[in-house]
């Protein structure tokens, strides 16, 4: 990874960030968004990054016009790239996260006068291009579930639910190959279908061991197949030779400290954006590329 000076430098004018989306988007020749044909494809010379698509599909003879932005995040803005590229860089090298208001502050300073819902705006624009691929976890993974939510004691007296420890707080599930990717997602309970159904989609079935607490909904994946070995952390159990869930214990401890610490307060609805982030970060922490490649997913 750059040091922000360099990656201001590199990035340092429009023309600059445009020519480096379009590199990174059709390395090899520019692709329509609407068929992804690369035939019949023609520059509009009075448009810089604009092009007409000319296939039967897309028209024909009268074409379909399209430029770099189309099919991305940063479609339908008039933000310039410079400050796109600026924020997403930012929102990978941040370790626990960085809150959109103090990104707006780093951004546009104090007294710009600009509209923080846009700086807001575009970090979330951000997290949902770092979906990254949905793949299957082989070698020794670790799965577990957690609670996301501040304690109801340390809430306003008007906003406290009351209940259990677990009341008020959005359960999220996650898996983590040791020398490998994390996998995560909000889950509306933690019972046994929602549990052995996030194992079999994310989890290879030629895994060397699968790693879990004493959860009871887990108890089938033994029988489904699965060299499946629990610790009891009820019985302050937490490492057994090979089998204990350290990895994802660390993971969730970050995620948590980013939540409380950067963000302070994050609703259900947008939580699976802030796991995005989280994850992709986590499995691109040996990237140098990583800036590159999240532009290649930029697309909406």
């Amino acid at each position: 990874m750059k040091t922000i000076d360099a990656f201001d430098k590199q990035f340092a004018t429009e023309e600059f960030c445009r020519a480096f989306l379009a590199k990174a988007r059709w390395p090899k020749q520019v692709e329509c968004p609407r068929c992804h044909g690369t035939q019949k494809i023609y520059k509009l010379k009075a448009r810089p990054y604009h092009w007409v698509c000319k296939n039967a599909c897309c028209g024909g003879r009268n074409g379909y016009r399209f430029s770099i932005l189309t099919g991305t995040i940063f479609q339908d803005t008039k933000i310039p790239l410079k400050i796109w590229f600026k924020i997403g860089y930012l929102m990978l090298i941040a370790k626990k996260g960085i809150s959109a208001l103090q990104m707006h502050r780093v951004i546009f300073g104090e007294d710009s006068g600009s509209d923080y819902h846009t700086t807001w705006y575009m970090c979330h624009r951000w997290r949902s291009a770092m979906k990254g691929e949905a793949i299957q976890l082989t070698g020794e993974v670790e799965v577990d579930e957690t609670f996301i939510g501040g304690r109801e004691k340390n809430k306003h007296k008007s906003r406290r639910i009351g209940g259990s420890g677990t009341t008020g707080k959005v359960a999220v599930i996650g898996a983590i190959a040791r020398k490998g990717m994390v996998l995560a997602k909000v889950i509306e309970n933690t019972d046994t279908q929602t549990l052995n159904q996030f194992v079999r989609q994310t989890v290879s079935e030629h895994v060397s061991l699968v790693a879990t607490d004493e959860h009871s909904g887990y108890r089938h994946l033994k029988k489904d197949g699965y060299p499946h070995e629990t610790v009891k952390h009820g019985k302050g159990e937490y490492v057994r030779g090979l089998v204990h869930t350290s990895n994802l214990d660390s993971f969730w401890s970050l995620f948590k400290r980013g939540i409380m610490g950067s963000f302070h307060h994050v609703s259900k609805e947008y939580l699976p954006l802030y796991l995005n982030e989280f994850s992709y970060r986590h499995n691109n922490r040996k990237n140098p590329e990583v800036f590159l490649d999240l532009l290649t997913t930029c697309g909406k």
